[in-house]
């Protein structure tokens, strides 16, 4: 059977789910965005701007850098497959598992990905192994922090001897910091002035739980290369409708710290819950865990039965066909998935 890509695919059920397969905020999308959203559409009569300019000053105010380090894209993955082109790269690196994109828009340009490995036995940590695998003629190096689907975050003082090394060796270090505002971690922004080959992807997608508008940006100090993914794409990026909902959620900066304040009690509590259940899961600093079910390599159907939908990580590189994913929500809905994982085992405490 074919899986889908990425999670969040909810259309080809008969019956409603409950999606922990999808990584969003679990407060879901604040009011005053969809409030923008909704007036946006009187304006759908014009074209968008197609430099997103009001859009471009909320994110610098946001954010703290230049208005001309900001560009906007439908999603961060409209980003990714941009720059790829851009760079066209003939070596790139690219941790695994992580998130696809990275490896199919470097396929798509004819540059197969060199995999380094996220093993278990190290906790899927990203390690100073991944140093000597940057060398001269490495072009382009992928990393995501915290990482999909292990949650993990690349350490600081790493993420700082990884770009260390990229300046050295003349390869341009892309970080995905799509989860960062849900997981409280620094972030690299500062880093942009003595940076010119960083470029950081992210994206009001997860933190203000608005995927179906499509809404990314990548944030880069060399502006030749922002001209040139601005080329490489389609000339309105970023719809109307989506360009007020980022106004108005650069507007709510604190939407993201409400739900890691929630993060922080549900995601030990479901951790446990699936490890009683004897499930061996990675904790993380995401709002999603990855876990193991050993030998059990139907959970997402048998879980669809019940009404819920997880994601299975069998189509990750270096993941098997009983790893999955779910996210962290409610505190009700996370206690809904752990009764129907109970159901389904047997109730088998293993505590």
């Amino acid at each position: 059977m074919l899986l889908p890509a990425h999670g969040g695919d909810i259309y080809g059920y008969d019956r409603p789910l409950l999606d922990f397969s999808a990584n969003t905020n679990p407060f879901g999308m604040p009011e005053a965005v969809a409030r923008a959203a909704r007036e946006a559409v009187a304006d759908c009569t014009r074209y968008p701007d197609p430099d997103c300019r009001a859009l471009t000053r909320a994110i610098a105010r946001m954010d703290g850098v230049d208005p001309g380090r900001v560009l906007c894209g439908s999603g961060a993955a409209d980003l990714i497959y941009r720059l790829v082109l851009a760079c066209r790269p003939r070596r790139a690196l690219v941790t695994a598992p992580t998130f696809s994109e990275y490896a199919q828009a470097l396929d798509a340009v004819g540059c197969p990905a060199e995999h380094w490995p996220l093993v278990p036995e190290e906790g899927f940590r990203v390690t100073e192994g991944l140093l000597d695998r940057i060398v001269p003629g490495v072009e382009l190096v992928f990393l995501c922090s915290p990482n999909n689907p292990t949650g993990l975050e690349v350490e600081p003082a790493l993420l700082e001897q990884v770009l260390d090394r990229c300046e050295k060796v003349g390869a341009r270090l892309v970080v995905d910091e799509c989860f960062q505002p849900l997981s409280g971690g620094p972030g690299l922004a500062g880093a942009l002035d003595r940076a010119p080959h960083l470029f950081l992807l992210r994206a009001f997608t997860k933190s203000y739980a608005i995927p179906g508008l499509r809404l990314g940006y990548g944030l880069c100090g060399d502006r030749a290369l922002l001209d040139r993914c601005r080329v490489c794409g389609q000339a309105w990026p970023v719809s109307q409708v989506a360009q007020a909902a980022g106004i108005a959620a650069c507007a709510c900066p604190e939407w993201p710290g409400r739900a890691r304040d929630l993060l922080r009690q549900e995601r030990p509590r479901l951790q446990e819950g699936l490890t009683r259940l004897g499930m061996q899961v990675w904790p993380g600093q995401a709002n999603f865990l990855l876990f193991r079910a050993e030998g059990v390599v139907d959970l997402k159907e048998l879980l669809v039965e019940r009404g819920i939908l997880i994601r299975s990580c069998a189509n990750y590189h270096g993941l098997g066909p009983d790893y999955y994913r779910t996210a962290v929500r409610l505190p009700g809905q996370n206690d809904t998935l752990l009764r129907e994982m109970k159901e389904v085992f047997g109730w088998q405490d293993r505590s």
